[in-house]
């Protein structure tokens, strides 16, 4: 009986597993969708030639890394924040949800970015870029809000 409830375990573990992996393969492939939309959407929106979006792609992405590190940090300290408050006794610590203090270096990343996409594509659409960037992140959440309602329309 032993040895059932064992193998039982293991192909429950293994199904698990499976799933699992499945599911993370199935966001993998979804991130890189909306990746190369980006890029598209990007190239497209910026009228970047072949040349330009060589050249201007690697910078993006160090921009990108370095907005993404920071809105973790963001997002981590006021998660922070959250937990320590429904702790008895404590009050909040000011300095811990400075959020000016987050948008005050996200704005300095983004100047010192636009500088650098300005080297390559010129000022006018480097500043362009920032608008370009909201753009696509609202037809994402327009392109979610779809889905979902189809979703629920089925």
């Amino acid at each position: 009986m032993t040895l059932i409830k064992y193998l039982n375990l293991i192909a429950t573990i293994l199904l698990f597993s499976t799933a699992f992996t499945m599911a993370q393969e199935n966001r993998s492939k979804r991130f890189e969708r909306i990746e190369a939309e980006k890029v598209a959407f990007i190239t497209k929106e910026l009228n970047l030639t072949p040349s330009e979006a060589q050249k201007f792609f690697p910078i993006y992405n160090q921009y990108y890394k370095e907005i993404s590190n920071l809105r973790h940090e963001k997002r981590d300290r006021k998660s922070q924040n959250l937990r320590s408050q429904k702790l008895p006794g404590n009050s909040l610590n000011p300095t811990n949800r400075d959020v000016l203090a987050f948008d005050a270096k996200e704005l300095e990343v983004k100047k010192i970015y636009r500088k650098r996409f300005a080297n390559v594509i010129g000022q006018a659409r480097a500043s362009q870029f920032f608008e370009v960037e909201e753009e696509f992140r609202n037809y994402l959440m327009r392109q979610l809000q779809h889905r979902r309602r189809d979703k629920e329309n089925e």
